[in-house]
């Protein structure tokens, strides 16, 4: 399989697509991001990185980074975690209050927003306070993109909690419920750095390696979850990983995926490849709307598809 001619032909395939969709505005400093950006990266077993356009530039990863933090608890909690999150697809929109109610603040599932900020509410009983928390999360991002230089945007982070109205409110309602047991503003403010953390497609697709190979690191061989939880994240990603939008995703790409409504998408090809893809307009789900085309793109060139 010729991956940098199939990377060629996508680049050149997407480019209707890359005036359609618009950034996530509701949060002022990502609706500063310049919208005609594009990049893609396939990063293999052997560590060799095949990319085309902007793959070195660093954009926020916002829901991207669920992916670590559902990693970094389930690995903590084990099955106890399902007590307090779902694992079911909601059907819904990420951030919606309605579903939560009837629910009784039990979240469908770790990657919607009430969802992950259960999640780093659990983080944050295991390590006690918001920053060691977030330098627990952080560390574990740089260990398996094997990159300590991996930092975050400040300004999104304060933009986002500047305006993180429906996330406080979320937060607020399991709290009424009893199913958060911190400080509901440090969750929050831990959860807005998490979604802050800036990684070019290169280095994203080498941090979704491990997951790509049953939670083992493909490079340096280190292990950092167990088959059976990387199976579990996994699975997690192809039910959930598009929000309402993740059975169209599983439709066209056929892959375990997770997008963020920065733009970037990652997705895993096991026992293969991981791949991720970044362009900031986005659809009517909050997904990345070239990107996304991109990956079907990258799915029917090359065969590649979990069914």
């Amino acid at each position: 399989m010729d991956i940098e001619k199939i990377l060629q032909e996508i680049q050149e395939e997407i480019k209707p697509f890359m005036s359609q969709g618009k950034v996530a505005d509701y949060i002022p400093a990502l609706a500063k991001v310049d919208p005609d950006q594009f990049a893609m990266s396939v990063t293999l077993f052997d560590g060799t990185t095949h990319s085309i356009g902007c793959s070195d530039t660093k954009f926020s990863i916002q829901s991207i980074s669920k992916v670590f933090t559902f990693t970094k608890s389930l690995n903590i909690y084990s099955k106890e975690l399902y007590k307090r999150v779902g694992k079911e697809p909601s059907g819904n929109p990420f951030n919606s209050l309605v579903q939560l109610e009837y629910e009784r603040g039990i979240p469908r599932n770790p990657f919607i927003n009430a969802g992950a900020i259960v999640i780093t509410d659990t983080l944050l009983s295991h390590y006690k306070n918001v920053n060691d928390t977030f330098e627990k999360v952080m560390d574990f991002i740089k260990a398996v993109a094997g990159d300590r230089a991996i930092t975050h945007d400040q300004e999104v982070c304060d933009s986002e909690y500047a305006h993180g109205y429906r996330n406080l409110a979320l937060a607020n309602l399991m709290k009424s419920f009893g199913n958060l047991d911190n400080d509901v503003e440090d969750v929050v403010k831990t959860y807005f750095k998490h979604c802050s953390v800036t990684m070019s497609t290169k280095e994203l697709s080498r941090a979704m390696l491990f997951l790509a190979n049953h939670g083992t690191d493909p490079i340096s061989n280190h292990r950092f979850i167990t088959d059976n939880q990387a199976k579990r994240v996994n699975a997690m990603m192809l039910t959930c990983g598009h929000y309402d939008a993740s059975g169209e995703f599983a439709f066209h790409v056929g892959l375990p995926g997770k997008s963020g409504v920065g733009g970037g998408i990652v997705a895993v090809v096991p026992k293969q490849m991981s791949i991720a893809v970044f362009s900031p307009r986005l659809n009517s789900w909050g997904n990345s709307l070239a990107g996304t085309q991109a990956l079907e793109l990258f799915s029917q060139k090359s065969g590649l598809s979990v069914f």
